[in-house]
């Protein structure tokens, strides 16, 4: 967005080195958290099947990704309001429902994944059953949610993303040809089959999901309350350098994420497809299929990386979940709450966690749990990207603060590739 009113230029806006990691946050978290348990076996299996030549697909990626995420923080900046509220302040109640409910049940089942994919890579590198670890890690989850203030569970969260490195310590512990890895990484290859057509789906649908949209809006009204500064919309005159750190902070965090997404992908081809494992279900059967290969190092940093990761991820989900439904019922919401003043939102939270959990206990297929939870996000991302286009260009909700001609394009880019690649994924 920008400012188009009349004001002094303001100075180019470079966080120092000292302060780059001050800078970061919504956005940071919100890339460390697309890479959860259930994006890490996408990942895997892209490069189990095909190798080094789907990585491209990260980079492709990378722009649509940070532009629509880059769209959804500032609505939630300039309006000082999250998607779905403005959703209710704006826009039909049947579309705000729909939307919610999609997004509550899509949640929902990829939490189950999630949280079963944890117990599972718990149960790998310490024995035991996976029933307890992973109700175990649905009320670690909560508790943390409901008991931190948001300024110490954003500071966890952050640290959080550092489990990400874990992959790439398994890409420098194997042989890498690394001619044969950038070369798939930089020249797109297109192979018009129904199998590369389905990966190319499912990675898109991993990488840009409703959940981080809802998300990372509502985090930079937490982050306004924290800061006590108002919503930009009310207080132009803090638009220059508040825009300039929401730029950066998402940059970096969606480069951080698929950097990473293409670590992954480089660490399985290097060591499963080379082996003729081209079938990975799960993050945690990556990890197992590791262990022969490259050894009991890569295997545990794997499965370590799962467990920081999916801690990252499961109070990302639900608090999505909470952000979205308690801003399309008029409810307190926040993080920044103490839990008896915003009963509905800790409530959403537990329910949604409890709700995952429990479908790794009604005999579900968690697998075809997390297929469904791609088809429902798959179907709301292009619709829901087009109505944060609508928002963000609507100057009856935020005034100048208009995008700017180079982020409606690519942000319309963004959500035809999305539509394209629901069209694809129904039809496959």
């Amino acid at each position: 967005m920008s400012n188009n009113a009349e004001a002094p230029p303001e100075p180019d806006y470079v966080p120092p080195p000292a302060g780059l990691l001050k800078a970061l946050g919504p956005g940071l978290i919100t890339g460390a958290a697309d890479d959860d348990p259930s994006g890490i076996a996408t990942y895997s299996q892209v490069g189990a099947q095909f190798g080094y030549s789907m990585g491209w697909v990260m980079v492709f990626s990378y722009p649509l990704m940070a532009v629509t995420q880059q769209i959804s923080a500032e609505i939630g900046s300039v309006t000082g309001a999250g998607i779905a509220q403005n959703l209710r302040l704006h826009y039909p109640r049947w579309l705000l429902r729909a939307v919610v409910l999609v997004l509550l049940v899509a949640n929902v089942a990829n939490l189950g994944a999630d949280l079963g994919a944890m117990a599972q890579a718990l149960q790998l590198l310490t024995g035991g059953p996976v029933a307890p670890f992973t109700v175990a890690f649905g009320v670690l989850c909560v508790v943390l949610e409901v008991f931190l203030s948001y300024r110490r569970y954003a500071e966890v969260l952050k640290w959080l993303t550092l489990s990400l490195f874990s992959y790439v310590a398994v890409v420098f512990a194997v042989h890498v040809p690394w001619g044969e890895a950038l070369r798939g990484a930089l020249l797109p290859t297109l192979t018009f089959d129904t199998d590369h057509a389905e990966a190319l789906v499912a990675v898109l649908g991993t990488t840009i999901s409703p959940y981080l949209f809802f998300w990372q809006a509502a985090e930079e009204v937490e982050e306004q309350l924290r800061r006590t500064i108002k919503p930009l919309y009310v207080a132009p005159a803090e638009s220059g350098p508040e825009l300039k750190r929401i730029r950066t902070d998402t940059w970096v965090g969606m480069g951080y994420s698929n950097l990473i997404s293409l670590f992954i992908i480089i660490a399985t081809a290097a060591t499963l497809h080379v082996q003729g494992i081209t079938d990975i279900q799960t993050s945690a059967q990556a990890a197992t299929a590791l262990r022969p290969i490259a050894g009991e190092f890569c295997f545990a940093v794997f499965a370590i990386g799962i467990l920081g990761t999916g801690l990252l991820a499961v109070p990302v989900l639900a608090g999505s979940a909470a952000y979205a439904v308690c801003e399309a019922a008029g409810w307190v919401e926040g993080l920044d709450r103490k839990w008896y003043d915003a009963r509905a939102f800790y409530g959403t939270i537990a329910f949604a966690t409890l709700a995952g959990e429990v479908l790794n206990f009604t005999g579900i297929d968690p697998i075809k749990a997390l297929y469904w939870s791609a088809v429902l996000n798959g179907l709301l991302s292009a619709p829901l990207m087009v109505t944060m286009l609508v928002i963000a260009t609507n100057r009856a909700i935020i005034g100048d603060f208009v995008l700017s001609r180079r982020m409606r394009v690519w942000g319309w880019l963004a959500a035809l590739v999305m539509a394209a690649a629901s069209i694809g994924f129904l039809v496959l």
